[in-house]
């Protein structure tokens, strides 16, 4: 028997994403299909083909960029989107130690749609719920792990990382469907 200061400290489990996990999945459906790195991209960016003729504007993916995800071990959510709907799986499915948040479905979007992460609205659940605790910005990227402006850029970014913003709808107990939203923009 050990006395209360040589216990070992409690450990607490913290939904982490598993990139490798996510990027395996992919790459692993992609071969067996047998689909190049470039016709695995085609298919990705097709998902949404009456958008993509009504914006020619928009950027295709290269499939070169995709090829190297794995080795990056990181990726911004709006381009993870276009991975989840081509696989049909929630970014929960790749989070290690995931909390149960109840429906993860990603909503559906048809050929005119893409899928879009809506920062500005993560944003505003994560401020309610740290003004709700009493949090500072400081404090809570304590919590989550990186630093206070990563949280604060929320507000009003485009982009951010996979990792990142599933540790936030995580730590807020939602469904990262609940700020995914088929955009046509």
């Amino acid at each position: 028997m050990t006395s209360g200061s040589e216990r070992e400290p409690d450990v607490l489990l913290r939904p982490e994403l598993d990139f490798g996990a996510f990027t395996g999945a992919f790459d692993a459906e992609r071969r067996s299909r047998g689909l190049t790195w470039f016709t695995f991209t085609d298919e990705l960016w097709d998902q949404s083909a009456d958008l993509n003729a009504q914006r020619p504007e928009d950027h295709c993916l290269c499939g070169g960029a995709v090829s190297r995800l794995p080795a990056r071990e990181d990726t911004s959510c709006q381009y993870a989107l276009f991975m989840l709907r081509w696989l049909g799986r929630p970014p929960e499915d790749f989070v290690r130690d995931a909390r149960d948040v109840g429906d993860t479905r990603l909503p559906d979007a048809g050929p005119d749609r893409r899928l879009r992460w809506d920062l500005p609205q993560l944003y505003v659940a994560l401020d309610e719920r740290r003004r709700e605790l009493g949090l500072t910005w400081s404090g809570l990227a304590d919590v989550l792990s990186c630093t206070p402006s990563r949280l604060t850029n929320l507000r009003s970014a485009r982009q951010a990382d996979l990792a990142l913003v599933m540790r936030v709808t995580q730590w807020l107990g939602r469904p990262a469907a609940d700020f995914i939203h088929p955009a046509t923009w």
